[in-house]
């Protein structure tokens, strides 16, 4: 009865602190439960900073051209050619300053970047980096800029979970699933297509399925349209007909012929912002001047095609509507690859999303209109294949065909039509992929030296540094110690090798028993021989802060079990020792956890 009494008295209260901690405790682990609230938080957060980021658009607009809204082209037309040539070469200026001066790297940022920290980083982005680049995008389109801002959104969205998951100090797994909800509300808040964001965070940022991502993902995607819709009412992002019917199965074939089409321009469109980047970084010119002249450019440009300014979605709405002959269809297929490509290379801060759209409908529309004349009886319309053209171009570009396609079935509602655009969009993707290779965004990440065909478990290798696995303790030994001291602390290495240090610590070579040859038992040298005769110079290194996939491609080259570990290569000051046994641990130990992450477990 005593033990009983004195149980009550020293468990906490329902009410108590220690009860509260030890709820606290439980929900901490339930990590389900953790994901799903902060999935709301998420939604709700980047729903707002997406309505926050259109603002920031509208209101750089106001300011610079005097007027706001999406119907740039129409109302620049009024304006006087020297302010249309000035805003966007001026804010050119202005926006390459920033960047130089304020951006990491003196880069904008964009989805490439998520999809790097993703991969690479552990899903972690840091809120002030997330809150610049979104500045100087919200600038670029503003003041004409040919570029998207869907990307931006995204980038923006992910940031906020990625800071949130730093703050809780959540692990990688988590991590990245709270980016992916960052992500799916911005594309939901920015398209009204729940579906859409969330199949286009898994597919393209998260890279898995498992549920354990999926479900918080679907939660914040429905949060962050639900805000977008309170805002902006329940609409599409385009001016849509009430209705759209495929006349004809007989049209299926112009849709795949449409695919082939949207894959060549798709792979133009990519090439040439390759090229474009390639020569720009050949301009002697300031890095912070460039996107002054690309702003000129756009500026001189838009003074015969106003469509190339800014997000281009007014173009698009006409071009769904039949309102542009084919000559100008075809003619702005053209201006707006090259603009986009300019800004682009540049530095004007901005994605591709929006371009790819408006390229697509150009496209589209253009096929439409020679697909009619040829079978007017059988054509559904200029606008379908408008509409088609669009997921097809912009699902290759993406390389997101299933987030395109959603996309394109939530704008529309239209059962026959979505068949045609998964016929297009499949098979321009397809296209692109066997011979351009990779999505831009992974062209991108390529050309910063990092590949995504590696696997989750390389990753986390990645972000996993020597120092955190080395040995401290090393046998080493002085340069000019001699031959009966080098043979003494041979005996006593447990692994058979010495590391020879200069006298201020760095590090000469190294000695094996195996490569002493007849050294090891000849003494008739020790009077004139020290450790420098018998080392071996210049041997295989790792620094402190390589990662450990550095680590794992090193000793397979060597062939060494060990290897010596220098706190960095210009001062080869040696600080540890590095074993091969525990690298291929530690990789094997990155596999299990990858693939439990893979199936929801982790």
């Amino acid at each position: 009865m005593e033990s009983s009494e004195t149980h009550q008295a020293t468990a906490p209260a329902p009410g108590s602190a220690g009860g509260l901690r030890n709820l606290l405790l439980r929900l901490r682990r339930n990590n389900p439960l953790i994901l799903s609230m902060l999935a709301v938080v998420i939604g709700v957060a980047a729903g707002l900073a997406a309505i926050a980021f259109r603002y920031a658009i509208d209101l750089t607009q106001r300011a610079t051209f005097g007027f706001g809204g999406e119907r740039v082209a129409a109302l620049a037309a009024e304006l006087a050619w020297w302010h249309i040539v000035l805003v966007p070469a001026a804010g050119g200026l202005a926006i390459g300053l920033f960047v130089y001066f304020l951006m990491p790297n003196r880069r904008p940022l964009g989805v490439a970047d998520v999809i790097e920290a993703s991969a690479f980083k552990g899903g972690r982005m840091a809120l002030p980096d997330g809150i610049k680049a979104a500045m100087v995008s919200a600038a670029s389109i503003g003041v004409g800029a040919s570029v998207g801002r869907e990307g931006p959104m995204v980038h923006l969205g992910a940031t906020l979970g990625g800071w949130l998951a730093t703050r809780l100090h959540l692990g990688r797994g988590l991590s990245r699933a709270l980016l992916g909800c960052g992500v799916a509300a911005a594309v939901a808040a920015s398209f009204n297509a729940p579906i859409a964001g969330s199949i286009f965070a898994l597919e393209v940022v998260v890279g898995h399925y498992a549920l354990s991502a999926f479900a918080p993902i679907v939660i914040a995607s429905v949060t962050g349209a639900i805000v977008s819709r309170m805002h902006y009412g329940d609409f599409p992002a385009f001016t849509l007909p009430d209705h759209w019917v495929i006349v004809s199965f007989w049209e299926f074939p112009a849709f795949a012929l449409l695919g082939v089409v949207s894959a060549a321009a798709a792979m133009c469109f990519m090439r040439t912002v390759m090229i474009a980047e390639t020569v720009v970084a050949r301009v002697p010119l300031p890095v912070w001047s460039r996107p002054a002249l690309a702003g000129l450019v756009i500026g001189l440009t838009a003074l015969v095609f106003p469509q190339v300014l800014g997000v281009g979605y007014e173009a698009m709405d006409s071009a769904l509507q039949d309102l542009y002959p084919l000559w100008l269809l075809l003619t702005l297929i053209v201006v707006k690859t090259l603009a986009t490509a300019l800004c682009l290379a540049c530095g004007f801060g901005g994605g591709v999303f929006s371009p790819s759209l408006f390229i697509g409908a150009m496209v589209g529309g253009a096929f439409g209109f020679i697909a009619t004349d040829v079978f007017p009886e059988l054509s559904s319309g200029h606008g379908a294949y408008t509409m088609i053209g669009m997921g097809a171009v912009t699902g290759a570009v993406l390389g997101a065909p299933f987030s395109t396609i959603l996309i394109i079935f939530e704008l529309t509602g239209g059962y026959a039509l979505t068949i045609a655009v998964m016929i297009a969009t499949v098979i321009a993707s397809t296209i692109t992929q066997q011979v351009h290779g990779a999505s831009f965004f992974h062209r991108v990440l390529e050309k910063r030296g990092l590949s995504l065909s590696e696997g989750p478990e390389v990753s986390q290798l990645r972000e996993t540094r020597v120092k955190s696995i080395m040995e401290s303790a090393v046998q080493s030994i002085a340069i000019d110690a001699p031959m009966a001291e080098v043979r003494d602390s041979l005996k006593r290495a447990p692994w058979g090798e010495l590391f020879v240090v200069e006298a201020d610590g760095r590090l000469a070579g190294m000695i094996t028993l195996n490569e002493m040859d007849e050294a090891a038992f000849d003494l008739s040298h020790d009077a004139e021989w020290t450790a420098r005769d018998v080392t071996r110079p210049e041997p295989a290194i790792l620094a402190m802060d390589d990662d450990l996939m550095t680590a794992v491609n090193l000793f397979s080259a060597s062939g060494e079990a060990h290897l010596p570990v220098v706190r960095d290569r210009k001062s080869m000051t040696l600080v540890g020792m590095a074993h091969e046994h525990r690298v291929l641990t530690t990789y094997h130990q990155a596999v299990i956890r990858a693939r439990a992450e893979e199936r929801g477990e982790g």
